[in-house]
């Protein structure tokens, strides 16, 4: 088993899991030899032995992907992290790469797709759909060429597409795993930095940008 490439998977949906596990039992060289329902566990598992590839879900709970990915990379630089997510590219797609994960994949995308790219980052390339690659391009030309929701930190980001998707402060708190009051003062970052009024236009703004989850 010392030529096999083992894998982690990490998403809160068992039946997701499953599925994923059939497809790579389907091939002689990618081993499923963990799995972690949320983010915390997901470390917890990255501590304990070494792994070739990280498969993370973004949407997790008690620590979301994103920054399950960033603690990851700081313990463990080296660790491929592949970000499969329901969430279309655009959304979190250049976010996840900045964070330092090694490809982004939907989970609309075809079995094959994901063999291939999960062997790709385990040799430590890149891997990159066409769409992801001119995103990462025009992330960064000029940042006065972006629009609002690039130029805000990936919380802030965190917080308007939750807020976008109709959650309210405490639910949002709940989510991320933050206080209310903190939840509270990102919104207001959010509404100064991107020249809002109030919540109600949060909410305009992430469905008119396709930023509801």
């Amino acid at each position: 088993m010392a030529d096999k490439i083992h894998v982690l998977i990490a998403d809160d949906h068992a039946i997701v899991r499953q599925g994923l596990k059939q497809i790579l039992s389907e091939t002689e060289d990618l081993l499923v030899t963990g799995e972690a329902d949320d983010g915390a566990e997901a470390l917890n598992l990255a501590r304990q032995q070494p792994w070739d590839v990280f498969l993370l879900d973004v949407s997790m709970p008690n620590r979301n992907g994103i920054d399950t990915l960033k603690q990851l990379k700081k313990e463990f630089p080296r660790l491929p992290v592949l970000i499969l997510s329901m969430h279309p590219e655009e959304q979190y797609a250049v976010r996840a790469l900045k964070a330092g994960a090694s490809g982004y994949l939907t989970k609309q995308s075809a079995p094959e797709l994901l063999v291939t790219a999960i062997r790709q980052v385990a040799s430590g390339q890149k891997y990159l759909s066409p769409a992801v690659a001119q995103q990462l391009a025009e992330a960064i030309s000029d940042n006065s060429e972006k629009s609002p929701h690039e130029r805000i930190t990936d919380r802030e980001y965190q917080v308007l597409v939750l807020i976008s998707t109709g959650n309210t402060l405490t639910q949002v708190a709940e989510k991320l795993n933050l206080g209310v009051a903190t939840v509270s003062t990102y919104r207001a970052r959010l509404l100064e930095k991107m020249g809002l009024k109030s919540t109600a236009e949060l909410i305009r703004y992430g469905l008119e940008h396709g930023l509801a989850e």
